[in-house]
């Protein structure tokens, strides 16, 4: 059975109205505000069940009028070796998610943008099918054997090993193919192919790949 989380996070909102659109379609069970993220709700239409953090960016008011929609609050300390963001994803996880779209995770701190990406690979996620969504852009880790996504010919797709090495990289239905290849990591070679089809694959034997899915405009 799945179960959708939202998760909603203090960065920026790319393209507001094609995500609400995109929110709906997809149903979530839960949303899940990563502290400061909250203050996107009212503009995606969603209703927080729980709020996750250490509570330094949301207002008293805010706070208040959360209280009365029936959100949870658990709140952690400043001082604390995880980020607002990895403490709900985990929490989400624990909370039976099967399938995770994280929303707000680029800003103006380059260092919080890494940190955001790489938590994709954290172990307690390597079963879950998560996402971040950045307006007309999808993220996600492909691991061995690989998998097939939907898109549309035109759009760009691009491979960037994390964590090593990828090894074996078969592409199915992208400009320029890989076939049984290896992507290095720290080099940008899969960077910006494009799909030819609306079904496309990408298969590896050994490693991880950061996938980013950009529609075409």
């Amino acid at each position: 059975m799945l179960h959708r989380t939202i998760i909603l996070t203090n960065g920026d909102i790319l393209d507001g109205s094609a995500l609400k659109e995109r929110i709906e379609a997809w149903s979530p069970e839960q949303v899940i505000a990563a502290n400061g993220g909250s203050r996107h709700a009212s503009t995606l239409g969603l209703k927080i069940d729980l709020v996750v953090g250490d509570l330094d960016s949301i207002e008293p008011a805010q706070r208040e009028t959360l209280l009365e929609q029936g959100t949870q609050f658990e709140h952690f300390k400043a001082e604390k070796d995880e980020t607002d963001l990895e403490l709900a994803l985990l929490r989400a996880v624990e909370q039976g998610a099967t399938e995770i779209a994280v929303i707000g995770v680029v800003g103006d701190r380059l260092d919080m943008v890494m940190a955001n990406i790489h938590l994709l690979t954290l172990d307690a996620l390597s079963p879950i099918c998560a996402e971040l969504w950045l307006g007309r852009q999808t993220a996600w880790l492909i691991r061995p054997p690989g998998e097939e996504f939907e898109g549309a010919p035109g759009d760009t797709l691009s491979l960037i090993p994390v964590k090593g090495d990828a090894m074996g990289v078969t592409t199915t239905g992208l400009a320029y193919p890989l076939q049984g290849e290896r992507l290095f990591f720290g080099h940008a070679r899969g960077v910006s192919n494009m799909m030819e089809q609306e079904v496309c694959r990408v298969d590896l034997e050994e490693g991880i790949l950061l996938a980013v899915h950009t529609q075409a405009a």
